[in-house]
Parts: C-alpha cells; sequence; structure tokens
C-alpha cells in the first residue's frame, strides 16, 4: 500500500479516531483554487498530456530544486537550455533519471504529494524507483492517452469548483476568452498579477509599459496615464472573471508618495534612468495605490512577498527563471505595512490577504496585524512552508491571536495541475488532526470542530476570494 489511510494522523487512538471520523466527513468538498499557476491553455486547448515528464516533472520545481542541489544536472532531467547546450530530449531516460533519485524526497512533502498522485490517480501501489521507472512511465504514458486525463475531465474529477491562473497585466487572456465561449462549465479565473509593469527593474519594462498602452488604448506617456492604463487592465480582468490582483514584490515596505515626487520618478524610469532606490519606493507607492484600486473594484488583492527571485544567476542565466532558485528573505511587515493599512486598512470593502515565506513574523507581526486590522487576512502557510509540519507552525502561532477567521483556508499556489487534488488532501488532514488535537485537549468541543472545519476547508475561502 502506498499510501496509508491514517497518513498525516496523530498516533494517540483518541485523536486519530477522531481525526480521521472529521476527515471523512469533508473530504469530498469541492476545492477551490484562487491563486495558482496552472495554464488556461490547457483547458482551452484540452489536448493529451505529452509525456509523464513533462506533466508531472519539468513543471513542478519543487522537484528541480532538491535534486540540483543533490548534484543532478536539469539537463539531465529534460530541462532545455536558454544556449542551446545539449540535454536529455528523450523523455522516458529523463524520467529514468528523476526515479533514480526519487529517495531523496522520502519524508518531504514533495514525496507524499507525487505518492499521492501516482496511487490515487494512476492506480500505482509501488514507491517510484530506478528498477520500476520504465514500467511506470509507460502506465502513466497510456493513461495519459485517455480521455479521462484530458485537463478538462481532471479538473472535473478533481471536483474543482473554482481554480485560477496567474496573469501578467500584459497577458491579452486569449485562452480565458475561448473558455468563456466554450459550452465546458468549468470555472477557471484570471487573477490579474502586474509586476511586469510595476517593477521598474524588470528586464523588459519599457516594452511592457508599451504593450499595456497598447492592449489599454490608453497613450501612457507619464505617471497619471500610467495609473489610468493600469485600471482599464483591472476592468479587462473583471470581465473575464477575476476577483483577485496578485503582488510578488521583494519588500513590504509601504510609503505614499507625492503626485510631484512620483511623477518625477516615472519619468526618470520612462527615460531609463531609474535606480535601484527609485525601484523601492515606486513598489512601495505602487502598493498603496493598488489597494485603493482594490477597495474601488473590489478585487481582493494577495501578497506574496519576501523571496529573493533567481538567487543563482547561472541557473537563470542558463535556464531561466522558476526552477527552483527562488530563496526566502527576513520580513518587517509592521513597519512596513504601516502606511498601507493606515490608509486602508480600517475600510471594510478592502481584503488583503497577506503570505510569508518567514515564520519568524506569524505570532509577532502577521496574527496581531490581522486580529486587528478588519481588511487583513493571513494566508496559509506557503511555498517551503506548505507541508505537514509547515502547517502545523502556521496554526499553532496565528490561530490563537488572530483566530482561524482572519485565515483564508487553504490556496495550493500551484504550477503541478495532478498536484492540487494531493496538496488540499493534505491540508485537509492536516486540519482534522490539529482540530482533533483541540477536542481531545478540550478546548474546543466537537461542534465547534466540525464548524472550524467547514470554514478551513471552503467557507474562508469563499467569503475572502468573493467567489
Amino acid at each position: 500500500m502506498l499510501l496509508h489511510p491514517n497518513r498525516f494522523f496523530d498516533p494517540h487512538p483518541d485523536i486519530r479516531q477522531l481525526a480521521r471520523a472529521l476527515y471523512e466527513e469533508i473530504k469530498d468538498t469541492p476545492i477551490l483554487s484562487p491563486h495558482g499557476h496552472v495554464e488556461a491553455s490547457w483547458f482551452a486547448d484540452n489536448q493529451p498530456f505529452a509525456d509523464p515528464t513533462e506533466l508531472l516533472l519539468l513543471p513542478d520545481h519543487y522537484l528541480l530544486r532538491l535534486l540540483y542541489s543533490q548534484g543532478v544536472s536539469l539537463e539531465s532531467l529534460g530541462v532545455q537550455p536558454k544556449d542551446d547546450a545539449p540535454y536529455q530530449q528523450d523523455r522516458k531516460q529523463a524520467w529514468i533519471q528523476f526515479a533514480k533519485h526519487y529517495y531523496l524526497f522520502d519524508g518531504t512533502p514533495s514525496g507524499a504529494w507525487f505518492d499521492y498522485e501516482l496511487s490515487t490517480l494512476f492506480g500505482i501501489e509501488e514507491r517510484l524507483s530506478e528498477d520500476n521507472a520504465e514500467a511506470l512511465y509507460d502506465q502513466i504514458n497510456e493513461a495519459l492517452q485517455t480521455p479521462a486525463f484530458r485537463p478538462r475531465a481532471l479538473f472535473d474529477s478533481f471536483n474543482v469548483e473554482v481554480l485560477s491562473t496567474t496573469n501578467g497585466a500584459t497577458d491579452p487572456l486569449i485562452h480565458h476568452q475561448t473558455l468563456q465561449d466554450s459550452e465546458w462549465n468549468g470555472r477557471i479565473l484570471p487573477c490579474l498579477r502586474p509586476d511586469d509593469v510595476l517593477n521598474l527593474h524588470h528586464p523588459q519594462w519599457k516594452q511592457n509599459v508599451e504593450t499595456l498602452s497598447s492592449l489599454s488604448g490608453i497613450d501612457i506617456h507619464d505617471y497619471t496615464t500610467f495609473l489610468q492604463a493600469l485600471e482599464e487592465r483591472r476592468d479587462f480582468f473583471r470581465k473575464q472573471g477575476a476577483v483577485s490582483t496578485d503582488h510578488g514584490v521583494e519588500s513590504v515596505m509601504t510609503a505614499q508618495l507625492s503626485q510631484q515626487e512620483v511623477s518625477a520618478l516615472f519619468t526618470r524610469a520612462l527615460k531609463g534612468e531609474a535606480n535601484e532606490e527609485d525601484n523601492h519606493r515606486f513598489s512601495g507607492h505602487m502598493l498603496i495605490e493598488m489597494a485603493r484600486m482594490s477597495v474601488e473594484d473590489g478585487m481582493t488583492m494577495q501578497i506574496h512577498p519576501g523571496s529573493f527571485r533567481n538567487h543563482n544567476k547561472d541557473v537563470y542565466r542558463r535556464f531561466g527563471p522558476d526552477k527552483g532558485s527562488d530563496i526566502p528573505l527576513p520580513m518587517d511587515y509592521t513597519r512596513g505595512l504601516h502606511a498601507l493599512l493606515n490608509a486602508f486598512g480600517n475600510d471594510h470593502r478592502f481584503k488583503l490577504v497577506l503570505f510569508t515565506l518567514d515564520e519568524s513574523t506569524y505570532s509577532r507581526e502577521l496574527a496581531p496585524l490581522a486580529g486587528h486590522y478588519p481588511a487583513l487576512h493571513v494566508g496559509p502557510a506557503w511555498w517551503f512552508h506548505d507541508s505537514y509540519q509547515g502547517m502545523k507552525r502556521f496554526r499553532q502561532m496565528i490561530w490563537e491571536t488572530a483566530s482561524i477567521y482572519n485565515t483564508v483556508g487553504f490556496i495550493d499556489d500551484t504550477r503541478a495541475l495532478l498536484s492540487i487534488p494531493a496538496r488540499h488532501d493534505l491540508a485537509r488532514r492536516m486540519d482534522c488532526d490539529f482540530l482533533a488535537r483541540l477536542v481531545c485537549t478540550h478546548i474546543i468541543d466537537e461542534q465547534q470542530a466540525r464548524r472550524m472545519l467547514t470554514a478551513l476547508t471552503y467557507d474562508l475561502t469563499k467569503k475572502v476570494y468573493q467567489l
């Protein structure tokens, strides 16, 4: 048996029994996935996935980063270098290389997710290894050619109610339009992530601003017209179903610049003269501007801060972004968000979901802030902490001060389509275990546990993201 039915439940018999009973009540609840990175084109085109390597390995930077850390070259896994250097183009051989090192994921969330996918989706009950790699590749590949493994069929079989993609401000959303015009009733929403035009040091920033100007129909020649173009794009995204924005910033330091200051700064940027300090100040100012726009149009605002993107410059140069070399940074939310929260944190129309990679801020900053400001909600344990132990630490350090009702339930934030049900299953088991422990220590009773579990599994996400 690849998956034990009591996995992630406490070994104490009373806690395990109650956790299992709670899990049975909510395990089939529809999945809400309001933030993620799967491709809308998969559902628009609805074509078979090419092979197991393309579907299960190459999009998953969790897998790539750990393999790379153990000396497994990305080329040998089938990742194509940008410099046209040789790489493994035989997808089965790349899979075998992955399988040879699959033991590295023993006890990790990636291993738990991958085992779940093999067992529940493909009926495989043996752990992936070098010995069975070729046979399992053929078994999975054969399944991928069947109608049940087309993207839309998978979406339906996963019981996904809503799934959100992540799209730059310069994305024309043609695949979302195709989905809207189709007869399929799966709900795939875009999420506006305007980092491509808000980060002055983006390699294509000037080009992106020109594209934004073209798409919005607004001639961007100064800061005022830039804001108008952003507001138009927000309106366009909303018409395509978007309910949220997302901001992947390095810092959460916010400050309201004067009109004169920000106009001069933006003019310098258009001339290619903006420096690092300009970018830092502009980012802090634009977070407040985006909060203002969220108050006006009702879109939930998400901030995913504190990642030193592409820390390994050689990997970035040779393979591009999202290859597992992003590293967390320490954050100061209390001072950093002071300006933004004093501007809009008391406005009940505003919904701000804040994530972190800095666990030291859970009880010191995030829980007290969310336990006070009506607009603020703490996002779940994210990225490196999206794991059983990471979720436990998050619950333990957040719930007493902020209560679960100032959080947003679970968000999978994945690029790997097949991992969506695996991640939600792990999160649901963890919440059942956590609440069962509170019941068995007589902090809450079973009625309270069931109410809290329903909120964590479904209600909080639906409410905060206005789904």
